[in-house]
């Protein structure tokens, strides 16, 4: 028996020296791997994290920025809506100045030529009264005496309902 006893010793020796310790190296190696592999996933979902997180910030950074391209887009299109508005007020103003002047010159030109034909007509009815035909000068003095007395008076007060 102990001659049993010593050879069981010698073959776990041997056992123990030929075929456990690379199983154990095995077992160690593989368990290191796998530490590693933990250690490994666990820095990969820190980076996928903090990778995230980036992500989030650059895109609130855009959106922000997005904000404020839009703002300062309405800015000057309201900016450029106020000009035009002040340019067609100032252009219309303008056409509404001239037009009144041109109203006002025609009307002024439409008062001569009245004049001048109510003096030819007030000669021919003077001459057709007195009988007599009148000279140039002298009917130029009294159509103008005529004018000044008469039409002045009636033109004053009719101006300005025109």
């Amino acid at each position: 028996m102990i001659v049993s006893s010593l050879n069981f010793l010698l073959f776990l020796y041997i056992l123990w020296r030929g075929a456990l310790r690379p199983v154990d190296r095995l077992l160690e190696e593989r368990r290191a791997r796998i530490e590693q592999g933990l250690k490994d996933a666990e820095e990969a979902a820190r980076e996928r994290a903090r990778a995230a997180d980036e992500r989030k910030a650059e895109l609130a950074a855009a959106q922000h920025e997005a904000h404020e391209l839009i703002s300062r887009a309405q800015k000057v299109a309201d900016e450029s809506a106020a000009q035009l508005v002040a340019t067609a007020r100032a252009e219309a103003e303008r056409l509404i100045e001239r037009g009144r002047v041109e109203v006002t010159a025609e009307k002024e030109r439409a008062i001569a030529q009245i004049r001048a034909e109510v003096a030819d007509l007030a000669i021919l009815a003077a001459g057709k009264v007195v009988g007599e035909s009148l000279d140039g000068p002298r009917q130029r003095r009294l159509v103008g005496e005529f004018l000044a007395s008469g039409m002045a008076g009636s033109t004053d007060g009719r101006e300005g309902q025109g």
